[in-house]
This record gives C-alpha cells, structure tokens and sequence, in this order.
C-alpha cells in the first residue's frame, strides 16, 4: 500500500491564524497558553521596532506656499490700516469680496429647479457647459467647432486645465524625451510645480523688461527662435500674471511666426478672460487669431476671476485639433478625447457640478448672458479707475516736490495703467517690500506684484504715500 503524501504546507498567515486559535480539539493546557503568550508577545514586540519608511528624513518638509504664507501674514496682522495687495480675487470697493449680481440670480434658477440633483456628471463634464465654454473661449463661429475639431473636458478651474494639458503631452507627445516646456520669465508660480510634476522640463523665454517695465518682445523671439524645435510655448492668453504685460495685436502675430516656423507647439493659459478688458472678444483674440492660422493647440480655461466663482473650481480644457482633411481631423480630436477621458477618470473621475451649472445657466440664457457682461464691466471698470487713481497720486507727489530724490525709473508710474488685469509689476524692489511690509503694513509678494483688486478708494491715498515714502527712503 503506497505511503499518504505528506500534507501541504500551510500558508504562513494561515498558520500563525491558527495557531493563534485554540483547536476545538485541543485542551486549553498550560504548554498551549503559554505559547499563545509567547506568540503575542513577539507580535507585540515586533510592530513597536517597525522602522517607518516614510521618515522625516525621507519626507523633509516642504516650504511654505509663498502667496498661502503671505495671506496667513496679513489676517494674522491686528494693526487697522493693513492692506492687502497680494490677493489674487477680486474685492470691491470696500475690500470685501463680491457676488456677481448675475451670480446670485442663477443661483436661485439652479436650486429652484425641481430636477436638480446631485448625480454624477458625465467625465467629460457637464455638456451644455463644456459647449458654452468652447463658443466663449474660440467664438460662436469658429471653424474649429463647426468642423468638429476641438474636444473639451470640465476641469477643476484652470489649475486643473493646465494640469490635464500638461499630463496628455507627457504621455502622447510623439517625441522622445517629451520637449522642454517654455514658461514666460516670470509667470504663474504654479506653472512651474504642475509641469515639473509630470515629469516634463521647464525653461524661460524673456518677457518682462525691467527697464521699459513693458514686454522684452525682442528676447521673448529671440529666445523662441533658440528653442528645439517641437518645443511647448506657454502662452497667457491675456492679464499676464504676473507682470499685467500683454503683447499688442503686432507682437502676437510675430509671436505666432516664430512658433509656426519653429514648429513649437502652442499651450494657452486664459484666467481672465473678460475680467481684464471687460470686453471677452478682445480677452481672446490671441486664442482665435492662432486657430484661425491653423495652429494644433490647446487652452486652459478658468472661470474663478470672471464669475467669481473662486471655490467652486468651474474651468476646461480645449484641445483644438489642426485643420487638416476633415475626416482625418475629427478622427484625431475624437482619439484624443478617448484619452483624456481616461486621465480625467483616473485623476478626478468626474468634475465638480455647482460651478459648471451656475457658469451654464448665465451662458446659455441671452439675457443672463448680457447681465454677466455688465458685470465683468463693473469688475475691470473699477480696477481701472484704481489703475488711473494710484498712478496719478504718486505722479502727483513727485511733482509736489522738487528735492530731486527720486531718480527717472522710479517717478515714471505709467507702467501702471499701460499693465492690464487684476496684476501690476510695480518695480519695486524686494527690500523697498520689505519696508512696506515692516513700516506700513502693505502686503505683496516680494517681486513687486501687486493686486489692484486690493486697492479702493479708502486706502487708495495710504498705498500711494506709502510707495512714495519708501522709495524716497531707499533712494
């Protein structure tokens, strides 16, 4: 008679379960408990020596969000007459923050609604948003929506735009390794960390000048014209941020040669369209003048600052595919939705819908849609008064006095109704920050950026002494 094969090793969980559990065929003898002790006793002593693998020497902490960092400052500040210029919302005319009229009025459409629901929206977004959206970022008429070339996905505002466009041209973009990603010098400070994030490269392209305190349009093409070919251009569709510089209608055109004969590829960043001019045609007319050329692009869309919908985190992201054989197009842009879908799903799996459903109400309703016009014409018809009102006090100032102090750079302030949007680069300089800070509790970042959505007619004469004062100290 053949021998029974020996029995099959049990797992080692398995094992030590069982041990651990006293066998109903088993007496509860001394010997049995006292190696249940044992056991116990080893467990316990092991998970107590556990090294932890995320350390604080392999976790260091990370610095302070500069902007964050300055905002906790300034609440924490107790005297009266603080101002607060680094803000990026904007605030009405007694410092506080403001709810579009239009805003409040679809508000109470969308909860009086008897369908509303809080129901998944689709991963691509809510659609008759993401169609409004497409019309007011590359105009009704566009030949790129009509010839079914551009495929668009609500995001989580435009942060969340750029890092859609940023992780589609990490994974798909033909080249290997992926081009360097060209972001103005300066730019957004989150521009750098989201790129970086997926593992692209960043490099500067000059464009402010710190003598004209306007665009470097000569080291922005000359440094364009340097760059690898296929390089990624970052383009702010308009309100530069941080500098208020744009390019005129001209510049946009040599900007655009430049890329087309580079063959780069152009990535549009628009926050503020219709929040610096008031006028959304002209906010987007380098986005439409580059479609019109035929240019392969993409745009990141936000609609924080022109609905002030800041928390709600209302954006999109456009791909606009080139027009080449109209089958051959749609194939494309209809390719390259089925993969940012899967990002999008992997990412946030579907996007935020109290946002969307405000911004589609005003959107998609003529009336409303004329309303929020109105209102973006408060928002930038303000901040250019502010603009006019602190440049004409310091230009005041100076020619109230003869003493010669200050030099030509610092008494020429026209720089700050040239700029355009929600920021201006003073050209201040980071100690002349510093004083306003220490001295007269002025908060900005340490560049010299200010927000004139900080600025009012109550402190309007403080922050213009203010600068006046310091400057002459530091002359």
């Amino acid at each position: 008679m053949a021998p029974s094969p020996p029995p099959h090793p049990l797992p080692a969980a398995l094992s030590l379960s069982r041990s651990l559990s006293p066998s109903p065929s088993l007496p509860d003898t001394p010997s049995s408990q006292s190696r249940l002790s044992q056991l116990s006793s080893h467990l316990s002593t092991a998970s107590h020596t556990m090294a932890a693998v995320f350390s604080a020497a392999n976790v260091p902490q990370a610095p302070e969000d500069p902007l964050f960092g300055l905002m906790r400052a300034y609440r924490q500040d107790p005297f009266a007459k603080k101002v607060d210029l680094g803000i990026g919302a904007y605030r009405d005319d007694h410092a506080k923050p403001w709810i579009l009229p239009v805003v409040r009025k679809a508000d109470e459409i969308l909860r009086s609604d008897p369908e509303l629901n809080h129901e998944y929206l689709p991963i691509a977004g809510l659609p008759q948003y993401t169609g409004a959206a497409q019309k007011l970022i590359l105009g009704a008429d566009s030949p790129a929506i009509h010839d079914g070339r551009v495929a668009t996905f609500q995001t989580i505002s435009g942060t969340g735009a750029v890092h859609l466009g940023a992780l589609f041209l990490a994974k798909f973009h033909p080249l290997r390794p992926a081009p360097t990603v060209y972001l103005s010098d300066p730019t957004w400070a989150n521009h750098n960390q989201i790129f970086t994030n997926v593992g692209l490269q960043i490099a500067k392209y000059p464009y402010f000048s710190a003598q004209t305190k306007g665009l470097d349009i000569d080291g922005l093409l000359s440094t364009l014209l340097a760059a690898p070919a296929g390089s990624i251009i970052v383009l702010h569709a308009c309100a530069h941020n941080p500098t208020g510089v744009d390019p005129t209608h001209d510049q946009w055109k040599q900007i655009a040669t430049v890329i087309r004969e580079r063959g780069h590829f152009p990535f549009f960043d628009c926050a503020y369209q219709g929040f610096a001019s008031g006028d959304l045609a002209r906010d987007a007319w380098a986005i439409r003048y580059f479609v019109s050329q035929g240019f392969e692009t993409c745009v990141a869309q936000s609609f924080a600052k022109n609905f002030g919908l800041y928390g709600e985190r209302a954006g999109a992201f456009h791909w606009i595919s080139a027009p080449d054989a109209a089958a051959t197009s749609q194939v494309t842009t209809g390719n390259i939705a089925s993969q940012l879908a899967i990002l999008q799903r992997s990412e946030i799996s579907n996007p935020p819908a109290y946002g969307s459903r405000i911004a589609s109400i005003v959107l998609n309703d003529p009336q409303l849609f004329a309303e929020w016009e109105e209102d973006l014409r408060t928002m930038s018809g303000r901040i250019a008064e502010m603009r006019l009102g602190l440049r004409q006090r310091l230009e005041a100032r100076i020619l109230a006095d003869s003493s010669n102090i200050i030099n030509g750079s610092q008494a020429n302030w026209a720089h700050i109704t040239s700029q355009i949007g929600m920021f201006s680069f003073t050209g201040l300089s980071e100690s002349q920050v510093k004083v306003l800070r220490e001295k007269w509790h002025i908060y900005m970042t340490k560049n010299g950026r200010i927000s004139m959505a900080g600025i009012n007619s109550h402190n309007i004469d403080y922050v213009a002494e203010a600068i006046d004062s310091v400057i002459r100290e530091t002359a």
